[in-house]
């Protein structure tokens, strides 16, 4: 069973052994241009440079059980591979979609055999995050008594999705995106074993755009583009014969939040063309643009409050017209909104009086309010003295009569702070008003 899982070689044919000629034509591109040594992986320097971790691990022989987190197609299976060649590991590969918990006990039963037999084991599971808490528990007896080294590849956020018992036991590693000059060194492998490309220099940019990151996509592309010969074809032709690369975006996952996160702290931060950029990738994303009017909406509240106390209504507006219109038109009022939060000015001053008012509500429990405000509509209650000295503001010079109405005993507190930007600076000066007011009427009393 363990040769089912087993894929010592490029082709699954043993250690080392290369695949025959007829197959070795067939293997796509990405695969036969699969790195044979560490130090030929590209774009991941952080991790494999001189001093870096998985450098300094494979130099001292000491390989801890890890999780490999970062996007598809920059070289998360590849890196587990070299790992277990540089330290004399059997590698075994398995994906958590196919396998069961069947499948993993003859894993783990094999990587026994093997230990006996005086040889480690790097299991190397693929989409790691798709077990179960109960699966996952079942790794641990075997990563802590040497059985297995365990290597999982992940494109979700390990700390959503991977058990802390899992994960007090790995070493989380983050793999980068590749960016454009990682990609130009990996066309360059690629026309070393295939010949140039047939592109102009425009489509050549083109191209690694497409990928979006993603080598493996970027090789598959390669191939495709290769076979447009004898050419120059520019990026209008390859634009036509080729697809973009569908955008990672998932609107359950790491992806979703990031992306909120970055529309939000722009709005935040007053840019509009990098608030609209994000609100546009989300959209373009597949993201429920209902979603997106509600969390608009709660910036308004969040980060503009009463600095501009249009901003709510604008919002509800915009989320209103995208209900009545729907897409694309619909999205036109979200972007309206976004860029009215943006150069809105910002103030969360109610935002944070409000947490302060909350916290004060916790600790003080249930203390009643101050007899003097307290209705009396019955004769009992009176003679109780419910409302007794209660002062109507309405009577009182300039329509004030700065009574206490905190809680008997509780000194007074203060909550709101306005700021001196938009509407608050007129809030900020009513504030300074009544506390002035208040401060007089206490001199009086």
């Amino acid at each position: 069973m363990a040769d089912l899982f087993d894929r010592s070689g490029d082709g699954g044919e043993g250690e080392g052994a290369p695949p025959p000629p007829a197959r070795a034509a067939s293997r796509p591109l990405a695969d036969r241009l699969r790195p044979a040594a560490l130090d030929e992986v590209i774009g991941q320097d952080h991790l494999l440079g001189e001093g870096a971790p998985l450098a300094a691990m494979v130099a001292a022989r000491e390989l801890p059980s890890l999780i490999l987190w970062g996007p598809p197609g920059v070289g998360k299976t590849t890196i587990a591979r070299l790992l277990a060649e540089a330290t004399d590991l059997a590698f075994v590969q398995i994906s958590a979609i196919f396998t069961g918990v069947a499948d993993l006990r003859k894993v783990f039963d094999a990587a026994r055999m093997r230990a006996g037999n005086g040889q480690g084991t790097l299991l190397f599971v693929d989409e790691i995050h798709r077990f179960n808490k109960a699966q996952q528990d079942g790794f641990l007896p075997h990563m802590e008594d040497g059985t297995i080294t365990l290597v999982g590849a992940t494109t979700e956020n390990p700390s959503f999705e991977l058990n802390r018992a899992l994960l007090s036991r790995a070493q989380v590693l983050v793999l980068n995106r590749l960016e454009a000059p990682a990609l130009e060194a990996m066309l360059s492998r690629a026309e070393a074993l295939e010949g140039p490309l047939p592109l102009t220099a425009e489509a050549r940019a083109a191209l690694v755009n497409l990928a979006d990151g993603d080598g493996r996509a970027l090789l598959n592309l390669a191939e495709q583009a290769q076979r447009m010969g004898p050419g120059p074809v520019d990026a209008e032709a390859l634009a036509k014969r080729l697809t973009r690369r569908a955008a990672q975006y998932d609107k359950t996952g790491d992806g979703h939040y990031n992306l909120i996160s970055a529309l939000h702290k722009s709005v935040r931060g007053s840019d509009p063309d990098a608030s609209l950029y994000w609100l546009a990738r989300m959209i373009e994303g597949g993201e429920d643009p209902r979603f997106l009017a509600r969390r608009i909406t709660r910036m308004a509240v969040e980060d503009i409050g009463l600095a501009d106390p249009q901003a709510v209504t604008l919002c509800l507006d915009a989320w209103e017209t995208y209900e009545r219109l729907g897409s694309p038109e619909g999205e036109l009022a979200l972007a309206q909104a976004v860029v009215h939060l943006a150069l809105a000015p910002k103030s969360n001053a109610v935002y944070r009086a409000w947490k302060q008012a909350v916290s004060l509500a916790k600790k003080s429990g249930s203390s009643p309010p101050p007899m003097h405000i307290l209705n009396a509509p019955t004769r009992m209650m009176k003679e109780q003295g419910y409302g007794s000295g209660y002062a109507y503001d309405h009577d009182a010079e300039d329509g004030f009569s700065g009574q206490d109405y905190f809680p008997d005993g509780m000194e007074r507190p203060t909550f709101y702070r306005p700021v001196e930007r938009g509407f608050e600076r007129e809030l900020a000066r009513r504030v300074e008003y009544f506390a002035r007011l208040r401060a007089k009427r206490g001199e009086e009393g």
